[in-house]
């Protein structure tokens, strides 16, 4: 379904599986064996959300995908490995769930790997996150892109983003970036994608 182009198993192991499980220390940091729901951005092929779902069992986990094919696959995948009573998919844009029914709620955690621009994830995630949520992105440090994560940060309600080196072979260059919501993000966020490419953080 043209999901990755990575189809070794073994990179495919490394490279999305093992690199999806590299946030269960910080999840289980902050969460402990408490209860605990993550969103997933742009989750794609599945990665990081269901990895997170089967390795940590208190968690309920929302995959998000915009594009309809890929979330019937993540439906399919998610009741092939018995996640489904955990796991929900829904095939929407970030966007339209900011602003959609239930949204004020928020999620303890928002995770996006792989999906855009730091400031763009900060401007996505932030309205979707409960006061105290973290952005949990999947990154390769990059002086430019931090620097619009803090602004994005400071305007939507986060402090400014923290990195933490995954430290796995195979991984060099990865790190995980973090940005912790402290205070309401006010309306109008997330932008609109064209909106966004105008005037980027």
């Amino acid at each position: 379904m043209n999901l990755t182009a990575i189809t070794d198993p073994g990179l495919v192991a490394v490279r999305h599986v093992i690199d999806s499980l590299t946030g269960v220390p910080a999840i289980r940091r902050w969460f402990g064996d408490a209860a605990v729901s993550i969103l997933d951005l742009g989750s794609g092929g599945g990665f990081p959300g269901i990895p997170l779902a089967a390795t940590l069992p208190h968690a309920h986990v929302t995959l998000l995908d915009s594009v309809t094919k890929k979330a019937r696959f993540l439906e399919t995948a998610t009741t092939a490995v018995g996640l489904d009573d955990r796991v929900d998919v829904r095939a929407d844009r970030a966007e339209a769930l900011a602003a959609g029914p239930g949204a004020s709620a928020g999620w303890d955690v928002v995770t996006a790997r792989a999906v855009a621009p730091l400031g763009d994830l900060v401007e996505l995630a932030l309205p979707l996150l409960c006061d105290g949520g973290r952005l949990l992105a999947w990154k390769r440090e990059d002086p430019a892109e931090l620097g619009a994560g803090a602004r994005a940060a400071a305007v939507l309600g986060g402090t400014p983003p923290t990195v933490d080196a995954v430290g796995v072979s195979g991984l060099e260059g990865h790190v995980l970036v973090v940005v912790r919501k402290v205070r309401p993000t006010p309306a109008g966020y997330p932008r609109d994608p064209a909106t966004r490419r105008r005037r980027p953080w």
